[in-house]
């Protein structure tokens, strides 16, 4: 299976490089994968194609202002970009480092008030440890110093808007440096009309990492590493999810980080999935059977992207790339601010 097959023509005017006014007005396609149909309404419609009983599991993670700007010793400008917290080293981080000359261990970042980032070590060819110190916490500093790591295809700076739209309404568990776009749409009215009409929703935490955006350098898709990402699942929402198939009823994953924890899960424990966590490195694509999510909830990824293969393992590569083609011929707003799609 080759790469170039998941590629589509997309017209610049059709990437969404703000939000709508409100976040459950943007634009629903709906795709039938059993009858090969589409179809369209709003997102705030979601809750007309959902059933009483079915469960939905979203994404809680919530993004860090992960982009950092100061200055080395020398006076020249440095941009750092937080990976993950390192788990062993009190006050480091994996980051990756942009700058006009190569960095060295032991070289000095100036930052805003008063925070220095020292530079430890290489880690890998492309990422740093580095260790930040000041007179207050790194991560109070941070929340007010930080820039939110809007994708690069959007082509501009963040701004105050950002801070609250590249957030879910739900996110509470802090890591990820890009925002699992799914769960945008949902605001609180939508979820409380969920639970009224009898429609579950449960939680769990990915902590989407920057090898989301990373595009594929081979040319078969099998080829491909995949990027690793933290998750877990607490024991409600297992519980929730074994409820549900018991039952009969659906679970649908909002968003294909949510989808990739639980098919993750799924391959460590098997169909009676229990609370777990541990790092999500699982590439789902054309071939791969679902265990767990039977309908999902996405925006439109990138071509050529790990995402769009999920979504093509979940519906088919022929049926995907044509309703991606009958999304551009409608207008439809394209990846992290653009419209959703529901697959049942």
């Amino acid at each position: 299976m080759l790469v170039k097959d998941f590629d589509y023509p997309l017209p610049p005017e059709l990437i969404a490089r703000y939000p709508v006014s409100e976040r459950d007005s943007s634009r629903l396609m709906l795709l039938n994968r059993h009858t090969g149909t589409v179809s369209e309404d709003i997102f705030r419609n979601i809750t007309l194609y959902l059933q009483p009983g079915d469960l939905l599991v979203m994404n809680d993670t919530r993004v860090i202002p992960a982009r950092i700007f100061g200055t080395k010793e020398s006076g020249g400008k440095v941009e750092i970009f937080l990976l993950r917290r390192d788990r062993d080293e009190s006050g480091c981080w994996a980051c990756l480092l942009r700058a006009s000359k190569k960095f060295q261990p032991g070289q000095v970042i100036m930052l805003a008030a008063g925070m220095t980032a020292t530079v430890r070590a290489r880690l890998d060819a492309e990422s740093w440890l580095i260790e930040f110190t000041g007179s207050e916490h790194f991560e109070a500093w941070l929340e007010r110093e930080g820039h939110i790591p809007l994708p690069p295809y959007l082509q501009r700076d963040d701004d105050l808007t950002d801070r609250e739209r590249y957030q879910t309404v739900f996110a509470r568990s802090v890591g990820a440096v890009a925002a699992p776009t799914a769960g945008l749409h949902f605001t609180r009215e939508l979820l409380q009309d969920l639970g009224n009409r009898g429609i579950m929703t449960a939680w769990l935490t990915l902590h989407t990492g920057l090898g989301t955006f990373q595009p594929m350098r081979v040319e078969r898709v099998e080829d491909h590493r995949i990027h690793t990402e933290y998750y877990a699942i607490s024991e409600a929402t297992a519980e929730a999810v074994r409820a549900a198939k018991a039952r009969g009823s659906r679970v649908v994953a909002v968003g294909t980080t949510t989808a990739r924890a639980l098919e993750h899960a799924s391959g460590v424990a098997g169909d009676n999935i229990g609370a777990c966590e541990g790092e999500a490195d699982i590439f789902i694509y054309p071939g791969y059977r679902f265990a767990v999510v039977d309908a999902l909830v996405t925006n439109f990824h990138l071509p050529e992207s790990t995402l769009l293969m999920l979504v093509a393992a979940f519906a088919g590569r022929d049926f995907v790339m044509s309703s991606y083609l009958e999304a551009i011929r409608r207008g439809f707003r394209f990846y992290s601010y653009g419209d959703a799609m529901l697959i049942q």
